[in-house]
């Protein structure tokens, strides 16, 4: 065992780990950071570029920018997270190019363009100011679970160095969970590190969710690879197997066409809608999204090509911990919250997609949650390494029953109930009810057996966190009895006026749901 102390601990290591990662280490706290791949280039923004919400602060263009994504949304977001969000991005963005030196495009006037971060690049200057900060990085370390004191504080972490082969304990005043969503290892791009583990050490500790039946995103990528960009779809025309035009296709509505129309067929697609100037611009912008193509010979402006779609769950949803404090706190002392393994409800209820508003919530959130877990940690003194702790993991790694391997089966079966399109976005109460409770007794066998060794503890405890976020999803999915945001029931197609509140979410044997009650507004 390798046992450590910091006054705060960072699990995650995509943007909103590293920036919770340097202002921690900003403000005076001594910082832990551990990733489950290698920081800098795990994760969905290290594989991809993306767009950020970023709007110059501007009264009129702040207002625009709010108001397009509300309707979208459900109106379930809050205007004052908003405008924080716009500004902490705004800083956060102007200091990427002056602190880190990132090298943004420039217009006709040689002004830096900062609306978007090229992945690969953005995540390779944030390590280096990650490390620069005094931050101690452990690679290929990813937490299987969270500690508590007596009185049920959180109060660090354990986990497993997978190069080392041998476990590790940090004891911390503070932890930062940023671990990402959950894409049920569907193979979407970059996302095979985002199993959910996060939200289960959360629930596990006592905290709640929010927004787990906005989970169902599903994101368009060529049948034969797993990229998963999908703005220039929006230039793009979709065929059925015949060669006839699919109506109503399209990658910002219509996706449940495509959806319905793979149940039975093939489903091509080419983008011939783009100008030349725009294909030029295109391949400038994201040149690994033409890599797929380029290898097989295939042009995607004349050529058809099969496409497929690809579950992302919380990772483009809008679902996850619940957010109670303006410094991204928990219901749980000691705990805090960023990045996808959030709920982003906050800034964009119950729709959104890649890029844009994940983006900023990243950093923002980052950075609240980083700045308010350090002051949490400076307020115990010195009392947070010598507090008596214990581990708080359940299922995966302390079965209620005699323990078994199988990881893998359990795996297979969360996924047979959340990747088919016509359970999870094709969805009607019968087919959820069906499919909770097939995941109800794959969490009553994975609880009462599964147990792994070694660095098989990560897998079962992945495969846990899957099961569990199925079951807060479909669970919250049958809750909300109307049509708002990305969930879409087909038996319940209208919006519920008395339905314009969250649904909060928790529990792990026993799963359950209530609306959120109280003022929407936390930020202060």
């Amino acid at each position: 065992m390798n046992e450590l102390t910091a006054d705060v601990l960072v699990a995650g290591g995509g943007p909103a780990g590293a920036w919770a990662a340097v202002k921690a280490a900003e403000a005076g706290a001594s910082v832990v950071l551990a990733d489950k791949g290698y920081l800098g280039t795990s994760g969905a923004t290290a594989s991809a570029g993306t767009g950020v919400w970023y709007v110059e602060p501007d009264p009129r263009a702040r207002e625009a920018a709010m108001a397009s994504r509300e309707g979208l949304g459900g109106h379930l977001a809050d205007r004052a997270w908003m405008a924080r969000v716009l500004d902490q991005t705004y800083a956060n963005m102007n200091e990427l190019a002056e602190v880190s030196k990132y090298p943004f495009p420039v217009d006709e006037q040689g002004r830096q363009i900062r609306r978007g971060l090229q992945g690969p690049e953005y995540m390779r200057r944030m390590r280096v100011r990650v490390r620069r900060a005094g931050v101690r990085v452990l690679d290929h370390s990813p937490v299987t679970e969270l500690l508590a004191d007596g009185s049920g504080a959180v109060a660090g972490a354990a986990g497993y160095h997978l190069r080392d082969d041998r476990p590790f304990r940090v004891r911390a005043g503070a932890v930062v969970l940023a671990t990402g969503g959950c894409a049920f290892l569907s193979r979407a791009l970059g996302c095979d590190v985002d199993t959910g583990d996060g939200a289960l050490f959360a629930a596990e500790a006592g905290a709640e969710l929010s927004g787990m039946e906005f989970s169902n995103a599903y994101a368009i990528a060529p049948a034969f690879t797993s990229v998963t960009k999908t703005a220039f779809y929006s230039f793009a025309t979709f065929y059925r197997a015949d060669g006839s035009v699919l109506e109503g296709a399209g990658s910002r509505r219509g996706r449940s066409v495509i959806a319905r129309t793979l149940l039975s067929e093939p489903v091509l697609c080419r983008i011939d809608r783009a100008t030349p100037e725009e294909q030029r611009a295109m391949r400038l912008a994201q040149a690994n999204f033409f890599l797929p193509f380029d290898r097989q010979g295939i042009d995607p402006f004349t050529d058809l090509f099969p496409v497929t779609l690809l579950a992302e769950g919380t990772v483009r949803g809008t679902g996850g911990i619940r957010i109670t404090g303006a410094d991204c706190s928990t219901t749980v002392p000691g705990l805090f919250a960023a990045g996808d393994a959030a709920t982003r409800e906050l800034i964009c209820g119950g729709f959104t997609g890649g890029g844009s508003h994940n983006a900023a919530w990243a950093m923002s959130s980052g950075t609240w949650a980083g700045q308010g877990a350090a002051r949490h940690a400076a307020g115990l003194g010195g009392r947070a390494a010598a507090r008596p702790v214990r581990a708080l993991g359940e299922a995966g790694v302390r079965p209620s029953g005699p323990s078994a391997p199988g990881h893998a089966e359990h795996v297979a079966a969360v996924q047979a109930e959340v990747l088919p399109y016509d359970k999870n976005l094709l969805r009607r109460g019968d087919r959820l009810a069906a499919a909770l409770a097939s995941l109800d007794g794959t969490w009553r066998e994975l609880r009462g057996t599964l147990r792994e060794d070694g660095a098989g503890i990560v897998r079962a405890r992945s495969a846990a966190a899957m099961a569990a976020h199925a079951r807060w999803m479909y669970t919250a999915a049958l809750a909300r009895t109307e049509t708002r945001g990305m969930h879409k029931r087909l038996d319940l197609p209208e919006q519920d006026p008395a339905q314009r509140h969250r649904l909060v979410t928790g529990g792990l044997d026993e799963v359950w749901t209530r609306p959120e009650t109280g003022a929407l507004a936390v930020a202060s």
